[in-house]
């Protein structure tokens, strides 16, 4: 009886090795996933693609997505499902192996309406992996395999701007204003104006505004906004800062605004320069003078015609009249 136990016993171990033995799956150990760009802008397309490193004749991979940033456009290599934040590709071939793939990819467009930059990842799992005649079979892939792209619009460069009307004279207050601007401004958290000034030998000059706060900064001196910065970026940015200048005397001015970047050592975002005249009070333009032209000759008028007919019936008169007497003698 005993003997009849082990044998037995024997036999069951012998198939549960050989029935674990068919269960455990192969491992694809090639498997990669590529993109098509890292960085896209509204409107444009991002290809995934998953390469399997073996030919299959199964497989179901699934493709997930950031649906406030990307929509489906596309697949290739099965049947999809799209349920609006992962995209499902089936795979089966049913010639029985003579059409086996080895790669699939699924297509997205970056939606419109983005301002900001966004990062965000695509993610592929995988299950029913086999081989092209429905073996061997292969490991699920559970852990995602995650590619990483950069959504964002196409940024415009910020532009500064200084403005004021009229001359600008020398120990007067002028009103001006400082515009930065961009149609789409790539956003920054913290940034501030800064100013320098080149004058003539011996003077000064001042641009102040006036804070929140109520206190005057003068912009070439200590820059403008917090010490920490100001956040700017987005779509049709229009930043305006009403300021006075006050300059010592009078001559040629340069004044460079600068905007910079706080998070990156004080690195300039964008800059300009402005050319500035200062007079005195008094100073006149000088009057213009037309270069008025005589005329070569004197106007026609409808007089004309008389000026001459009348001397050459008076010629022709006396004539005749001498030359009748002179036939009469």
């Amino acid at each position: 009886m005993k003997k009849i136990v082990s044998i037995i016993s024997i036999f069951v171990v012998l198939f549960l090795l050989t029935f674990s033995i068919n269960v455990y799956a192969d491992t694809l150990d090639n498997v990669t996933t590529a993109v098509d760009k890292e960085t896209v802008h509204p409107g444009e397309k991002v290809k995934i693609t998953v390469n399997f490193g073996k030919e299959l004749g199964a497989y179901t991979v699934d493709v997930a997505y950031d649906n406030k940033l990307l929509e489906y456009d596309s697949f290739e290599g099965g049947t999809q499902n799209d349920n609006g934040s992962r995209v499902r590709v089936v795979f089966h071939d049913d010639t029985g192996g003579s059409n086996p793939r080895s790669s699939m990819s699924v297509t997205f467009r970056a939606k419109e309406g983005i301002t900001t930059s966004n990062p965000t990842e695509l993610k592929v799992t995988a299950n029913g992996l086999a081989g092209p005649s429905a073996s061997p079979s292969y490991d699920e892939i559970t852990v995602p395999i995650t590619k990483s792209i950069m959504v964002e619009p196409i940024y415009e460069d910020y532009n500064i701007d200084l403005k004021y009307t009229g001359n600008i004279i020398k120990n007067q207050e002028k009103d001006m204003q400082i515009l930065v601007s961009s149609a789409m401004g790539r956003s920054y958290e913290h940034t501030r104006i800064i100013a320098e000034a080149t004058t003539p030998k011996g003077e000064t000059v001042k641009i102040t505004g006036i804070d929140s706060n109520k206190m005057e900064h003068d912009i070439i001196q200590s820059g403008w906004g917090s010490d920490a910065g100001d956040a700017i970026g987005g779509k049709d940015v229009m930043k305006k800062l009403d300021v006075k200048g006050l300059f010592s005397g009078n001559g040629d001015y340069s004044i460079t605004l600068k905007l910079i970047n706080r998070d990156k050592s004080d690195e300039v975002i964008a800059s300009k320069d402005f050319k500035i005249t200062v007079k005195d009070e008094n100073a006149q333009t000088a009057p213009t003078t037309e270069n008025k032209q005589e005329p070569t000759s004197l106007p026609k008028t409808g007089n004309t015609a008389y000026f001459i007919v009348l001397p050459l019936l008076f010629v022709i008169f006396v004539a005749s009249y001498f030359y009748l007497r002179k036939k009469e003698d």
